[in-house]
């Protein structure tokens, strides 16, 4: 089995989820986020994108209900023992065998968590799931159990943290070598992304972000690749990933002479990025942070093209996007504490100018403040 981390941690993080259901009164846990499967067993798979339920129960026996082609899949990447399929066919409710399933376990009558809020758990596999446990059991919602437990990385995850900002950090060097005048944006993308995996990383939870003229004012991956004008700009938001561990990285690059309006944004990004990386330290609230964001571009006048959110919190996560829980928006309550790590973007989209201008990197909470995890200065970059 290709298990990233020792069984003693593996065992430890079960141990510390069941913990939890027992405080809070429930007896088992039915899973529907892959990240809550691969953090508690190793299991590594973009099968839930079909009905899959991974069952915890608070003393800590763990079974997958999942579909004939995840059986091996899930031999071959966790350290679950109880595998059981749901046979595809017309008609068919797999929350049935979800159901025969937990009468095996002793949960008839039982008080369930389920996280309904995963990306596993649409909108129609929820409406089979009630059917087939009205009656059964008491089911409530507990999305974000170990979403919190996953909030502080352990020295192993760190680690694969670290990796993955070295790859984030070479993804940029390969990328900037191809961005001219004349470059296809197809070219600096293949740059990118093969500088990861030739390290040895993954796939990201989402596409690279890449836009170029108009096109860098947008915040999301779309389809459709230009080639870049003497005068342009680009803007860029990608990740190193290792072992599913994400570090993330945003900037936007003036093709030719910088517009006045450039330079002028990105010195307040940087201001506005280190005040945010001053504020991201034990103690204080992601609130606190979005506020130190948003005070520097409020006071140089930019309220207008700024975001509403300013990061979020990184760590394994699947497609279809790398943003993990909590986010930093206004006064968010979430507390910051050593072990946690997050990206903290910078995003001004003027668009009356039809000026971009993005900074952002991936920090990690220490004990007495926050450490940097890229290599690259924060120098405007030109072409």
């Amino acid at each position: 089995m290709p298990l990233h981390f020792a069984a003693e941690e593996m065992a430890d993080r079960r141990g510390r989820a069941c913990a939890v259901l027992r405080q809070q009164g429930m007896d088992a846990l039915l899973m529907f986020r892959q990240e809550s499967m691969y953090y508690l067993t190793g299991y590594d798979t973009f099968g839930y994108v079909f009905f899959q339920c991974l069952v915890l129960t608070a003393d800590g026996r763990t079974a997958l209900l999942t579909r004939a082609p995840d059986l091996r899949q899930a031999q071959h990447t966790s350290d679950i023992a109880d595998i059981r399929v749901w046979e595809d066919r017309e008609g068919v409710n797999p929350a049935d065998s979800l159901r025969e399933m937990m009468v095996d376990l002793g949960l008839d009558g039982a008080r369930v968590g389920v996280e309904l809020d995963a990306y596993g758990l649409t909108g129609h596999n929820l409406r089979r799931l009630d059917r087939a446990l009205e009656g059964f059991c008491a089911m409530s919602d507990a999305s974000l159990l170990v979403s919190r437990l996953r909030l502080v990385k352990s020295a192993a995850e760190i680690g694969y943290v670290r990796r993955a900002a070295e790859l984030g950090d070479d993804a940029w060097d390969a990328g900037i070598a191809e961005t001219r005048a004349g470059a296809f944006e197809g070219d600096i993308l293949a740059a990118m992304q093969g500088a990861v995996f030739r390290g040895g990383g993954d796939y990201s939870g989402n596409e690279f972000i890449i836009g170029s003229g108009e096109g860098a004012l947008l915040c999301r991956y779309f389809t459709g690749r230009r080639t870049l004008d003497a005068e342009d700009q680009l803007t860029l938001e990608w990740a190193g990933a290792y072992r599913r561990y994400h570090a993330a990285l945003m900037r936007t690059v003036p093709i030719g002479p910088p517009r006045p309006a450039h330079t002028d944004m990105h010195a307040r990004a940087v201001d506005a990025l280190l005040a945010c990386e001053a504020a991201l330290k034990p103690g204080s609230t992601m609130g606190d942070v979005f506020a130190a964001h948003a005070r520097v571009f409020d006071d140089a006048g930019l309220t207008a093209h700024r975001m509403n959110a300013c990061g979020y919190c990184l760590g394994t996560t699947f497609a279809p996007n790398w943003m993990d829980w909590p986010m930093f928006y206004a006064d968010n309550p979430v507390q910051i504490a050593p072990g946690m790590v997050f990206f903290l973007h910078m995003i001004l989209m003027d668009s009356d100018s039809g000026t971009a201008m993005t900074l952002g990197r991936t920090s990690l909470v220490t004990t007495d403040g926050s450490e940097v995890l890229s290599r690259l200065p924060l120098d405007l970059v030109t072409r």
